[in-house]
């Protein structure tokens, strides 16, 4: 689907909607851009875990999810973050609605390792038709990082990857990671662009590590799946990092 611009936002993002976020967004939809917010909520989970005393465990970025802090992130997505974005949105006056995995099965995935992680999942399809149809009816589709098997057990997804994802099968010609750093950054200097072999080369040398790491895994996944570029950034009007695949630059 062309013209398409998935934004993810984490938690903390989500809490500073700005002024001139919106005005992008504005912009972007009257010069026929669609849309499509993926949003985290870390934040508040963690917050959430430490005020009913359930331990937080992450494991190279990714949260160790038993049973209870399955249905405490649930909580807190569809709960409390979800309805913040939206009302958000709505208060800006734009057609929103959000989605999470039980409205029609929008994101399925499978268990990444059940033994070790938990209900830690990665998606395996999209349901591409909802959105297309969410967007050609000018709506924003705000969609939580859950996700269900095909046998309907709940799954807790990196919102980076159900991000990229996304932008992967809806062919998005740009994709946002909205974090709380203006970029990658590499002895003291925020990189401008990286290709996708770039990537591996600053895992190896351990200058990305955390939380960075599967933003940086999956956008390289998205741009190998056809998404043209990716933006690692902490607002839309700066660019951040880009990462485009090595034939870009060839």
């Amino acid at each position: 689907m062309k013209k398409v611009i998935v934004i993810k936002m984490g938690g903390v993002a989500s809490d500073n909607l700005t002024k001139s976020f919106f005005e992008q967004v504005d912009h972007w939809q009257k010069t026929g851009k669609k849309v499509v917010i993926v949003h985290g909520g870390g934040h508040y989970i963690s917050e959430m875990m430490q005020r009913l005393n359930v331990p937080v465990t992450i494991q190279e970025g990714l949260r160790i999810t038993t049973e209870e802090t399955l249905k405490i992130t649930q909580m807190v997505l569809i709960g409390q973050v979800q309805p913040m974005i939206t009302t958000h949105f709505q208060q800006e006056g734009f057609s929103v609605v959000g989605l999470n995995a039980s409205c029609g099965q929008i994101i399925t995935g499978t268990f990444l390792d059940k033994n070790t992680l938990g209900a830690v999942g990665e998606v395996t399809q999209v349901d591409t038709e909802l959105l297309e149809h969410l967007l050609e009816t000018k709506h924003i589709p705000i969609i939580a990082p859950l996700g269900l098997t095909e046998t309907g057990e709940w799954l807790n997804i990196n919102a980076d990857h159900v991000a990229c994802k996304v932008a992967e099968e809806l062919q998005a010609e740009k994709l946002y990671l909205l974090t709380d750093v203006p970029g990658v950054k590499k002895e003291n200097q925020w990189l401008k662009e990286i290709t996708t072999s770039d990537v591996s080369k600053l895992k190896t040398a351990n200058i990305i590590k955390g939380g960075m790491l599967p933003k940086l895994e999956s956008a390289v996944t998205a741009i190998k799946g056809g998404v043209k570029e990716v933006h690692i950034t902490n607002k839309l009007q700066h660019a951040g990092t880009i990462i485009k695949s090595k034939e870009v630059f060839a």
